[in-house]
């Protein structure tokens, strides 16, 4: 038997997470008598299983309906389970890919049609030719919502699970401090905003791909940031969330509001 920071340090799961993991019935412990958590070597092994659903994009609810699969024994039924829901996933992420690489092919288009334009020193009139039937899709005009939250749908019920998740990164050292920069990088010049539990950030629309990109990374490894994108004309809305115990990381990565 082993105490959990025993098991923290063999399985590189932060002991917050694996309280959380006991809250939420995915990993049981024994009590000692005087009330310290233990756990078995099964455990270990558990929560490799853990992880890896995870990393496929499952919601804790069906990680555990699959643990309990995993629990049988039966190798062919996991296999027989797991299937489905991957499949599930696999459709999903590809429609949300098939969505961004759509308008980012309109961006495309619209700075295209821009630069095409003559540069008069005259004021903008009709005549400019920016609202012409050649310009971008009447579509671009209106402003378009992407969320990026550790979901299956975006029912009001599961783009709030970023509120019930483990404040815990499986990034760590150099992992940790590229996606630091990456995010710094991507978010350089914003104008920042409080906004209820978190942040708001606008920035030019042609960083859309690359932000897109981070939050759907940063979704990994840390599912307690809760990402949605504003697309508003030539602006782009970043809005990140998370819980009050993340707050020093989001300002850490995000910047203050201001």
């Amino acid at each position: 038997m082993m105490r959990i920071s025993r098991l923290a340090e063999r399985s590189g799961v932060p002991a917050t997470t694996l309280r959380f993991y006991e809250s939420a019935g995915l990993l049981p412990a024994d009590r000692t008598p005087g009330g310290y958590r233990v756990y078995g070597e099964d455990a270990v092994e558990r929560l490799a299983f853990i992880g890896a659903a995870k990393h496929l994009g499952l919601p804790l609810e069906e990680i555990s309906e699959l643990l309990s699969v995993w629990e049988a024994g039966a190798c062919r039924d996991v296999k027989a389970d797991l299937r489905p829901r991957i499949a599930a996933r696999l459709a999903e992420a590809e429609s949300r890919a098939a969505e961004l690489a759509a308008f980012t092919a309109s961006l495309h288009t619209a700075l295209e049609h821009l630069d095409a334009l003559p540069d008069r020193a005259s004021p903008c009139d009709p005549e400019c030719g920016f609202l012409s039937p050649s310009s971008p899709p009447a579509a671009l005009t209106r402003p378009v919502d992407v969320v990026l939250a550790p979901s299956r749908q975006a029912t009001e019920a599961e783009v709030d699970g970023w509120r019930t998740a483990p404040v815990a990164c499986s990034l760590t050292g150099n992992g940790l401090h590229e996606r630091t920069a990456q995010w710094r990088d991507a978010v350089d010049g914003a104008v920042r905003n409080a906004v209820p539990d978190g942040l708001r950030l606008t920035l030019p629309v042609d960083r859309t791909a690359r932000v897109a990109t981070l939050a759907a990374a940063e979704q990994q490894c840390c599912p307690f940031f809760d990402f949605r994108l504003h697309l508003d004309g030539p602006h782009l809305h970043l809005e990140v969330r998370a819980p009050a115990d993340a707050a020093g990381l989001l300002t850490a990565l995000f910047g203050p509001a201001g």
